[in-house]
This record gives C-alpha cells, sequence and structure tokens, in this order.
C-alpha cells in the first residue's frame, strides 16, 4: 500500500480550481446568495405567519377561559336553584 499519491486524490475535498474558474465562481457564489437571501425571506414569512397563529391561540385561549368562568357562575346559579326548589317541597 503506498501513500505517495494521497493528496492527489479529489475525491476528499473540492474538485481543483482551474485558472479560468474566477468568473464561473462569482456567478455561483451569486447564486447561492440569492438563494439564501430567498430562504431567509422565506423565513420571515414564515415567522410573521406563526406569530400571528399564536396570537391567535391567545386570543382564542382568552375566550375559552372566560366561557368557562361563565359556566361555572350559571351551573352554581342553577344549583341554588336547584337546592331552593328542593327545600320549597
Amino acid at each position: 500500500m503506498s501513500f505517495n499519491d494521497f493528496g492527489a486524490a479529489i475525491a476528499w475535498g473540492d474538485p481543483e480550481h482551474q485558472p479560468g474558474d474566477i468568473v464561473k465562481d462569482a456567478i455561483r457564489k451569486e447564486r447561492i446568495l440569492k438563494e439564501i437571501a430567498a430562504a431567509q425571506g422565506d423565513l420571515q414569512v414564515a415567522n410573521l405567519a406563526s406569530s400571528a397563529l399564536v396570537a391567535r391561540v391567545h386570543s382564542v385561549q382568552s375566550d375559552v377561559d372566560k366561557l368557562t368562568s361563565e359556566n361555572s357562575t350559571l351551573q352554581m346559579y342553577i344549583d341554588n336553584l336547584t337546592m331552593q326548589m328542593a327545600k320549597r317541597k
């Protein structure tokens, strides 16, 4: 087994760049930057949507808590009326 040509294998890293690849690299980097900017924009939209959903969940939870309290009050009223009716008989 010989390790003399170990550094020659390009399968372990980036392919070797040719001297004329500067323009290709610049185009590739610009494309990648555009993709990153688009992905960040998508994340911002998703973040706004999730913030709106969280606000809606809090609003609905507040409504549920209010209705639960009202139901407890009504149940207490019904129980008191029931006891009063039972005492009259």
